[in-house]
Protein backbone atom coordinates (compact mmCIF):
# COMPACT_ATOMS: atom_id res chain seq x y z
CA UNK A 1 0.00 0.00 0.00
CA UNK A 2 1.54 3.39 -0.63
CA UNK A 3 1.06 6.26 2.13
CA UNK A 4 -0.26 9.48 0.54
CA UNK A 5 1.66 12.76 0.16
CA UNK A 6 -0.77 14.83 2.53
CA UNK A 7 1.80 17.72 3.30
CA UNK A 8 -0.01 20.11 1.00
CA UNK A 9 -3.60 18.76 2.35
CA UNK A 10 -6.30 21.17 2.73
CA UNK A 11 -8.03 20.01 6.33
CA UNK A 12 -10.82 21.02 7.37
CA UNK A 13 -13.51 20.35 10.14
CA UNK A 14 -17.09 20.47 10.80
CA UNK A 15 -19.11 23.59 10.55
CA UNK A 16 -20.95 22.10 13.58
CA UNK A 17 -17.31 21.35 15.39
CA UNK A 18 -16.98 23.13 18.91
CA UNK A 19 -13.39 24.82 17.89
CA UNK A 20 -12.12 23.54 21.03
CA UNK A 21 -9.35 21.36 19.55
CA UNK A 22 -11.40 18.18 20.10
CA UNK A 23 -11.88 16.99 16.83
CA UNK A 24 -11.12 15.11 14.30
CA UNK A 25 -10.13 16.84 10.83
CA UNK A 26 -10.98 15.57 7.22
CA UNK A 27 -8.74 16.35 4.12
CA UNK A 28 -9.99 15.45 0.26
CA UNK A 29 -7.54 13.91 -1.46
CA UNK A 30 -7.55 12.24 -5.23
CA UNK A 31 -9.89 9.37 -5.17
CA UNK A 32 -11.28 9.49 -1.24
CA UNK A 33 -10.80 11.40 2.18
CA UNK A 34 -8.57 11.25 4.70
CA UNK A 35 -8.93 11.95 8.86
CA UNK A 36 -6.53 12.54 11.42
CA UNK A 37 -7.18 13.89 15.14
CA UNK A 38 -6.56 17.49 15.48
CA UNK A 39 -4.82 16.68 18.68
CA UNK A 40 -2.14 15.14 17.29
CA UNK A 41 -1.56 16.65 13.42
CA UNK A 42 1.30 14.59 13.35
CA UNK A 43 -0.56 11.07 14.23
CA UNK A 44 -1.65 8.59 12.43
CA UNK A 45 -4.00 9.25 9.38
CA UNK A 46 -7.31 6.95 8.03
CA UNK A 47 -7.23 7.55 4.16
CA UNK A 48 -10.35 6.31 2.75
CA UNK A 49 -11.29 5.34 -0.72
CA UNK A 50 -14.24 7.60 -1.91
CA UNK A 51 -16.86 4.33 -1.92
CA UNK A 52 -15.33 3.23 1.52
CA UNK A 53 -16.24 7.49 2.50
CA UNK A 54 -19.78 6.95 1.23
CA UNK A 55 -20.34 4.14 3.18
CA UNK A 56 -18.87 5.51 6.05
CA UNK A 57 -21.24 8.50 6.33
CA UNK A 58 -24.13 6.37 5.30
CA UNK A 59 -23.49 4.15 8.63
CA UNK A 60 -23.37 7.16 10.86
CA UNK A 61 -26.79 8.49 9.12
CA UNK A 62 -28.07 5.12 9.78
CA UNK A 63 -26.68 5.64 13.33
CA UNK A 64 -27.91 8.30 14.62
CA UNK A 65 -31.62 7.17 13.22
CA UNK A 66 -31.19 4.76 15.88
CA UNK A 67 -30.44 7.30 18.77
Amino acid sequence: MTTPKLTTANWFTSSRSANNGDCVECAQRPGGMAVRDSKDRSGPVLVFTSSSWTGFLAALARKGDTL
